[in-house]
Order: structure tokens, then C-alpha cells, then sequence
């Protein structure tokens, strides 16, 4: 494949976003890594998700105002829930928010049960749509995206176990809408993995990570035409596992 001015224009806002997601999302994922509550993402994700499908079943408009509203009012009532039940049973808290994903996950099936489009949308909430995404909304996300990562560097010795909660809900309601389920999990996730028994500099060796999985699952898939979200993520993994082994320290 050449890449043109056509393929630039196309894998540009994918870039862009991607970069944007992780700017927000590897910090948080590092605290998420941190406090022992790995899934906490995909229950809040597939929540947010569960609005976002039940404003569609009501008619609302697809970009509207009323969606996104529907989408984070669903994920911050399960941030809220989230953090009462960690106060309450910490114990069982990641067995909680295992099973809130599953029920989210239901609800949302049978939403889409009688939706001729159902399959389409339950894919593009888990894939996503990354090489889709539409240039007019990344100026938007980038303000989002700005005002979490101030707020997470400057107030996360002190916004405590809701504030945390509440950053986090809006942070994946907004990634998941723009690149689906697969990639926040993976973004969130692996470079906080990969970097979990790093000593020094593991911020910016976990950005490195999840710019680097970018990058390359990008590339990839337009070199062998095969969907970028998957093929993003398998990057990300690789250069995980690679960055794991390479640095010690």
C-alpha cells in the first residue's frame, strides 16, 4: 500500500485520537493496575455503553447532546455505585464489578433484540470504529481529554476514592464512544501492565507503550487491510511483552 494523501487523511484523525486516549487513559490505568480493580472499565465502558444503546432505542440523535448526556449520566450513577460498594465490601469488589459487566452486557443484548441493526452497534461498541472517527469531534474530545489529564496530575493526591471514580467515568465514556471497548480496555491496561515492575520514569515508558501499539497497529492494518481495532490492539500487546522483557528498571 502507497501512502498517499488519501491514506495520511485517513489514518490522521485515527492517530490523533488514539493519541488522545492515551494521553488520558494510561495514568489511569496505572492507578486502576494500582488498586487491584482490573475489570473496573469494562463494567463502567459497557455501562456508558448500555446508555448510549438505550438513547437509541428512545430515537434520540445519534451525536446529539441527549446521547452523550444519556451515555455519562449512566456512567458516572455507576461510578457512584462503584465506589459505595468499594467502601462497603471490599473485599468482593472486583467480583462486583465483574458481575455488573455481565448484567450491563445482558441488558444491552436484549435492548438489541428486536434492532435489525442490533449486531452492528453491539460490534462497533466493543470494536469501534477508530479509522471512522470523525475530525469535527476531536477538537471537543481534545478539551475533554485536557481538562482529565490536568485535573488527574493536579488533584489525584487528593480527589480520593470518588473523585478517582467520577474522572475515571468520564474518561472511558468518552474513549469508548470514539474507539470502542477493546481499545480502552487494551489502553488502559497493558502499558500499566507492561511497566507495572518499573522503577523509574514508568509514566513515560508506558506512554511510550501505548503511542508505540498505536502507531504500528495503524500502519499495520493499512498494510494488510484488516480491521485496526483488533489489529491495534495485538500491537499494543507485542510491544508490551517486547518493552516487558527489554526494561527492568
Amino acid at each position: 500500500m502507497n501512502f498517499d494523501a488519501a491514506s495520511i487523511g485517513l489514518l490522521g484523525p485515527a492517530m490523533i485520537a488514539g493519541l488522545l486516549i492515551t494521553a488520558a487513559l494510561v495514568p489511569l490505568g496505572i492507578q486502576v493496575i494500582g488498586r487491584g480493580i482490573v475489570f473496573i472499565d469494562l463494567a463502567i465502558a459497557q455501562i456508558a455503553g448500555l446508555g448510549v444503546i438505550l438513547a437509541d432505542t428512545l430515537g434520540w440523535e445519534p451525536q446529539g447532546w441527549a446521547m452523550q448526556a444519556s451515555a455519562l449520566s449512566a456512567a458516572l450513577c455507576a461510578a457512584l455505585l462503584l465506589t459505595w460498594t468499594e467502601r462497603r465490601w471490599p473485599e468482593v469488589q472486583e467480583a462486583i464489578i465483574g458481575a455488573t459487566f455481565v448484567l450491563a452486557s445482558s441488558a444491552a443484548v436484549l435492548l438489541l433484540a428486536h434492532n435489525p441493526h442490533g449486531g452492528e452497534h453491539l460490534k462497533d461498541l466493543l470494536v469501534g470504529q477508530i479509522l471512522w472517527v470523525n475530525p469535527g469531534r476531536l477538537p471537543a474530545d481534545a478539551v475533554v481529554y485536557a481538562v482529565i489529564v490536568a485535573l488527574w496530575f493536579a488533584l489525584s493526591e487528593r480527589m480520593g476514592r470518588v473523585g478517582f471514580y467520577l474522572l475515571f467515568a468520564c474518561a472511558v465514556t468518552v474513549s469508548v464512544q470514539l474507539v470502542g471497548l477493546y481499545l480502552v480496555f487494551a489502553t488502559l491496561v497493558v502499558p500499566a501492565l507492561a511497566t507495572f515492575y518499573v522503577k523509574r520514569r514508568r509514566l513515560p515508558k508506558a506512554y511510550a507503550i501505548g503511542v508505540l501499539g498505536y502507531v504500528v497497529g495503524l500502519v499495520a492494518s493499512a498494510v494488510a487491510d484488516l480491521p485496526s481495532g483488533p489489529m491495534i490492539v495485538c500491537a499494543m500487546m507485542a510491544v508490551a511483552i517486547v518493552a516487558a522483557l527489554a526494561v527492568r528498571r
